[in-house]
């Protein structure tokens, strides 16, 4: 059965399906960047107040920037915006729920100024991100807005049409100020530490560059609150589709899986209001941080440690790697040694319970996401969660054993080739130069670590260089299983 409002109904009993009626449903959050994580999480949250009669005011529209996102607007509008949310628990059962909370889907490209209009008409009250941490246009080495960007620059010649996240979003804010119209609040939902900070300093430079003034009032009247989001969720497969299609007899073009654990911890600072999240479940506080440096160098610097050691050991699925003991330990050092130590106390939470938590997590079985995603985008997501570790330990005198081994799986990862001679698919925005620096590290060993844009001044710390060189000559003589072993058993 195809997924259409109109078939709803029909499939009540099937699914799980939203019970309250959406067409008089409100746009009052604009979101950039609807993938899976967004429908996952953020909508999943407001799903769960529409269906206990609230947030009807709150509705969201979508809003695609990239080539890549005109697939979504297809399928969102071809499904009156909805989709189903399939929950995997690791004993094999599932729960597959229709989302009814997206009920408009925007595509800039198209028509750029309809987004910029919907932006800045006054319903709109929040502005959401998942950009990815690349999408933020901003040194990870330096913190500086990247100004030589040509997207940015082209955004801010004369009369020109916005095409990116920054020029669509102030060229509203511009508009909403000339028509005495408060700023939104723009709520950053993307794994970066202080999030809400970055967005404040990227969007407002990118407004100082246009208007100082603008930059100026979107500063003083704007609202930036960081939050910390948790959900796995691997990207949608030919197999995640089929499954859903078998299970259901649903049609559903762009289903999402995902995992039972979610978690939301929200700063509560908005401009214009917001939805009564703590109703279902989200986190209201005054600060986010030991939550997020928890989240982010627990879990996605584990991540980044489980994936280039666990694919070249020959592991293609995360869970596979997860399950091995060996891996395991390793992970836990990381976590115990490294990582914790740079740490604020999180209230409310058990840290050994939380990383016991993330093993399990890790090791789902029908999640089934794959090594290659953890893998990608590693230049964006290694400085922003597991180099701000290295240089907390460094400045401590703590442990960075395992943190320096993974940097250096990773520089043997983007190598190419597999401890077989297989291919690598390397995906990341710096490509081609870091592929050209690993390729030569057999000679040049630090050649890797000499992008000061990625790594900072992280090649003039003696004790960084030393741990990383004997974990890449380690990869590259015993391989990266016999690696991982040495340092689990140093646990």
């Amino acid at each position: 059965m195809r997924l259409r409002a109109g078939t709803l109904g029909d499939l009540a009993g099937v699914v799980s399906v939203p019970t309250y009626e959406r067409s008089g449903i409100e746009t009052g959050i604009v979101h950039f960047g609807v993938g899976g994580f967004h429908r996952a999480h953020q909508a999943m949250y407001l799903d769960r107040l529409l269906e206990l009669g609230e947030a009807r005011e709150w509705g969201i529209c979508g809003v695609g920037v990239l080539p890549s996102d005109q697939r979504m607007r297809d399928v969102l509008r071809g499904q009156d915006c909805l989709y189903t949310l399939t929950v995997n628990r690791p004993d094999g059962t599932w729960e597959t729920r229709v989302i009814g909370s997206i009920v408009e889907y925007l595509y800039a490209p198209n028509d750029p100024e309809a987004v910029v209009e919907k932006l800045a008409d006054a319903g709109t009250r929040i502005v959401s991100l998942t950009i990815t941490e690349g999408g933020y246009n901003f040194s990870a080495a330096t913190g500086e807005f990247d100004t030589h960007n040509p997207a940015i620059v082209a955004d801010l010649a004369p009369g020109a049409v916005p095409a990116t996240t920054f020029g669509l979003v102030v060229e509203a804010l511009a508009r909403r100020r000339d028509r005495g119209i408060a700023p939104f609040t723009i709520m950053s939902c993307d794994n970066i530490e202080g999030n809400g900070h970055v967005a404040r300093a990227t969007f407002t430079a990118f407004a100082r560059l246009r208007d100082p003034g603008l930059a100026e009032w979107i500063d003083r009247h704007g609202a930036f609150p960081n939050s910390m989001v948790d959900r796995i969720t691997p990207a949608t497969s030919d197999e995640t589709i089929a499954a859903v299609t078998q299970r259901c007899a649903i049609e559903d073009h762009w289903p999402v899986v995902t995992e039972p654990f979610t978690q939301w911890v929200l700063e509560d600072t908005f401009t214009l209001g917001r939805p009564a999240y703590e109703k279902v479940g989200v986190q209201p506080v005054a600060d986010v941080t030991p939550y997020e440096l928890m989240k982010l160098r627990l879990l996605n610097a584990s991540h980044q440690a489980l994936g280039y050691f666990g694919y070249l050991s020959g592991y293609r699925l995360v869970h596979e790697a997860a399950q091995d003991p060996m891996f395991e330990r390793f992970l836990l050092r990381y976590m115990n040694t490294e990582a914790t130590p740079t740490l604020r106390p999180v209230p409310g939470v058990d840290l050994d319970e939380y990383k016991r938590t993330l093993i399990e997590r890790f090791a789902n079985p029908t999640i089934r996401d794959t090594l290659a995603r953890l893998c990608a985008d590693s230049s964006d997501r290694i400085p922003k969660w597991l180099l701000p570790v290295v240089r907390s330990q460094l400045q401590t005198g703590g442990d960075i054993s395992c943190a320096a081994a993974v940097v250096a799986s990773w520089a043997r990862y983007a190598e190419g080739l597999d401890e077989q001679g297989g291919p690598i698919d390397i995906v990341d925005p710096l490509r081609d130069s870091l592929m050209a620096r690993a390729r030569t590290q057999r000679t040049e060993p630090t050649a890797f670590l000499t992008d000061r844009a990625v790594f900072g001044d992280l090649i003039d710390e003696p004790r960084f260089v030393a741990a990383y060189l004997a974990a890449l000559q380690s990869l590259h003589e015993h391989g990266a299983r016999a690696t991982v072993e040495v340092l689990a058993e140093e646990a």
